[in-house]
């Protein structure tokens, strides 16, 4: 696999901007390879006029969707920010309520399904924020205060039965392997 492919890969499923420093890290590079690497593939998107772009920030990439469609995606991620949520949103949304802060893979582990979209839209709509564990290289999910605001709640302890279903062991168990 080329090292662009590589870089390809890691903006594609990164929701936010990567360094150079990150991506060399990961791919196991040199920074100056990864940097003339990202700006090669960034060329390339660019001649290819495609809907995706490479775009550059001092140090960091990222991969969004090309400038000539943004009043069309602009109003995607309206009618998707403002529409009801699907059944699988408000399913995530409550075991963070309820569990976080919670890792994605524990979300895929408790739910079965890849929640990558899910919680995009989430955060796009401002209910979950993640924050990244560096020890665990892994993100945390937690509810936002716009999440508690739009209940009309004052404090998260406030949702139905949160002491007992927050303390609930069965998903502790679950996750560790133990039935």
């Amino acid at each position: 696999m080329s090292l662009k492919s590589k870089i390809e890969s890691l903006l594609f499923i990164s929701a936010k901007p990567m360094t150079v420093k990150q991506l060399a890290q990961l791919i196991k590079k040199e920074p100056k390879e990864v940097e003339a690497a990202a700006r090669e593939l960034a060329e390339d998107y660019k001649k290819r006029e495609g809907g995706l772009a490479i775009i550059k920030n001092s140090s960091s990439y990222q991969m969004v969707s090309a400038s000539d469609n943004s009043s069309l995606v602009r109003d995607f991620i309206k009618d998707e920010t403002t529409g009801e949520l699907t059944r699988p949103s408000l399913e995530t949304l409550t075991i963070i309520a309820y569990r976080g802060p919670v890792s994605k893979l524990d979300l895929e582990r408790i739910r079965g399904v890849n929640c990558s979209l899910i919680l995009h839209n989430l955060l796009l709509r401002g209910l979950v924020e993640g924050k990244p564990d560096k020890k665990k290289n892994e993100t945390y999910y937690n509810i936002t205060f716009d999440f508690i605001r739009f209940l009309g709640i004052n404090d998260i302890k406030e949702l139905p039965d949160y002491e007992r279903l927050n303390k609930d062991d069965t998903l502790d168990r679950i996750l560790s392997g133990d039935k």
